[in-house]
């Protein structure tokens, strides 16, 4: 992902929508996922640092995020997250078994070897440890955000649950979320593509009256999605366990 397109986000996280609504999602799952406060939890690929800033505001302590690019390791630095270590979520620079839980949410698409990037999140989780991890979903959805942040992928949720379970983790919950959106935002992107609009990231295009309703929806979503279990949406996710030794 280019550095404009950081800023931008860095910018929005607080209050935009899609944000505020993850970090909601983000912060039941890890209550399911048992990860009490004094758990040492590393955040693989912390973007403009909103896992951050939610894992902060829940009153975790011990965070470390990791983040393969120098210039965003200088953002997050700017925006107060002084605990950014620069390195690769294929080979992390942490001994193995090193924490309770690891979040690699909108990471694995940007990554060429999923599966190599899998088994490293794997190895410095400690047997009994969670992993919380999400993808964008759906190829008919790629627009101009899978193009400015670089994407290689998007999924569908079985084939993200089998390179899961190959890592040799157990699942403990999966599901879509993001579905009551999905058909707006499969036509915002078809326009944005045919209309050639020229931006930074989808993120620009929201106004304080679109931003109130959108968070409303998506509030909406996330509180359902796991319940539901809709057969698609924007994004999936999985939640799973590193099995006890």
């Amino acid at each position: 992902m280019e550095k404009d397109v950081y800023e931008v986000e860095a910018q929005v996280q607080a209050k935009h929508w899609w944000f505020a609504g993850r970090r909601r999602l983000f912060a039941n799952e890890l209550a399911r996922g048992n990860v009490s406060g004094s758990c040492s939890i590393l955040d693989v690929g912390v973007g403009s640092g909103s896992n951050l800033r939610m894992l902060a505001d829940l009153g975790y302590t011990n965070i470390i995020g990791l983040e393969p690019n120098a210039a965003v390791v200088e953002i997050c630095a700017k925006h107060g997250f002084s605990n950014v270590r620069q390195g690769d979520i294929c080979g992390m620079p942490f001994p193995s078994d090193s924490f309770d839980a690891v979040l690699a949410t909108d990471v694995l698409e940007h990554v060429t070897d999923d599966s190599a990037a899998l088994r490293e999140i794997s190895r410095v989780l400690r047997p009994g440890g969670a992993a919380l991890i999400t993808v964008p979903a759906f190829e008919s959805l790629w627009g101009l955000q899978d193009e400015v942040a670089m994407h290689y992928r998007r999924y569908r949720l079985h084939t993200l649950r089998g390179r899961v379970l190959n890592a040799g983790f157990q699942i403990v919950s999966s599901y879509y979320f993001n579905y009551l959106l999905f058909f707006p935002i499969w036509l915002a992107r078809q326009l944005i593509r045919i209309c050639r609009l020229r931006l930074q990231s989808e993120n620009e295009l929201n106004t304080p009256t679109i931003n109130s309703l959108l968070s409303l929806i998506f509030r909406f979503d996330v509180a359902t999605a796991r319940h539901l279990h809709p057969p698609f949406g924007v994004s999936a996710l999985i939640l799973a366990n590193k099995p006890k030794t």
